[in-house]
């Protein structure tokens, strides 16, 4: 796939867990693990807005598209 989801960097840099990060979401550590290592096929708006409220980033600092080769 092309689109890159960077999330554990971003989480590293706020020093935040994951699960941390899924509870200020709502969103279950099940769900949250899919998006982080990329096999989501869809992230909802709201999600993104929520994790870059919760991050204090842009979406694209979670997310990278990069050509496939």
């Amino acid at each position: 796939m092309a689109i890159i989801v960077n999330l554990d960097v971003m989480l590293a840099k706020r020093k935040m867990s994951s699960g941390e990060l899924a509870e200020r979401v709502g969103i279950t550590q099940a769900n949250l693990s899919i998006l982080k290592t990329g096999k989501a096929k869809a992230v909802r708006l709201s999600t993104l807005d929520a994790i870059c409220e919760a991050l204090d980033c842009q979406p694209g600092d979670i997310l990278e598209f990069t050509r496939d080769t």
